[in-house]
């Protein structure tokens, strides 16, 4: 029975088998980097955008962010500073559109190399915020929040690819853990929200077929946002985030091959 509702799956999508099983995968650890280990995140976007390609990758990602977003803000509603998200928002709209502009004018094997760019960019910040720990500290300035927000949006919309470009941010400005995880979470719903007409209608990689996909495999991103509340408390989290730092840089570095 399972045999043939997979089987009608791969044809109604088009997927090979692998596809699917890199999908769901994908799904999983969206859901636990949503409201556990947000570094998983990076290890999916070079994956996928081997599987399918730059910029078909993105569009079958998106949706499913959201549904991880969604999961995100319920479990952490009570703990976000929109002060400080509305500090970046106009600069991060700027980004957006940049990336936006540059996506659509590039060709596959292009926009993979971008997305593999922009990962390697953040996985580099992520180590050396990892590295500075509690002494981490950067300019309390409108520059730095136009930086912040300008290299988050377009690394959000060519590879969404921003969380350790928002880390940095959120941990300068000396978030505690719950309210980290609120704003992070809200920070990227609004977000996410914002790209799906700008890929629908400009680079049209988000069909009613992405959302019909991303119903599917709901039940995996629940999974893994529950795994994800849960596990954070019993695994040691620096090497578990040196692992998919690690995992994360060979996947990227294959997008240039």
């Amino acid at each position: 029975m399972w045999g043939e509702k997979s089987l009608d799956l791969l044809n109604f999508f088009d997927f090979s088998q692998l596809q699917l099983i890199l999908v769901i995968i994908a799904a999983f650890l969206i859901g636990f980097s949503k409201t556990g280990l947000s570094g998983m995140l990076m290890l999916v976007i070079p994956i996928l955008a081997d599987a399918f390609g730059g910029m078909q990758s993105t569009g079958i990602i998106l949706p499913i962010l959201i549904v991880g977003d969604l999961f995100a803000v319920g479990n952490y509603r009570r703990h976000i500073d929109w002060g400080n998200i509305r500090k970046l928002m106009l600069w991060t709209l700027i980004g957006l559109g940049t990336g936006l502009v540059i996506g659509k004018y590039i060709n596959d094997t292009q926009f993979k190399i971008t997305i593999a760019v922009m990962v390697l960019i953040c996985l580099l910040i992520l180590i050396y915020s990892e590295r500075k720990g509690d002494q981490l500290q950067v300019p309390k300035k409108t520059w730095f929040y136009a930086l912040t927000g300008i290299l988050a949006g377009f690394a959000t919309m060519i590879g969404n690819a921003a969380g350790p470009i928002f880390t940095i941010y959120l941990l300068s400005m000396g978030f505690k853990k719950n309210e980290y995880m609120g704003t992070n979470a809200i920070f990227f719903f609004l977000v996410n929200i914002t790209k799906v007409p700008l890929q629908v209608f400009v680079w049209q990689n988000i069909t009613w077929k992405t959302v019909l996909l991303t119903g599917c495999v709901v039940p995996f991103v629940a999974l893994g946002a529950w795994l994800g509340v849960k596990v954070l408390k019993k695994i040691n989290e620096k090497i578990f985030r040196y692992i998919i730092i690690t995992l994360t840089a060979v996947s990227a570095l294959k997008l240039f091959f």
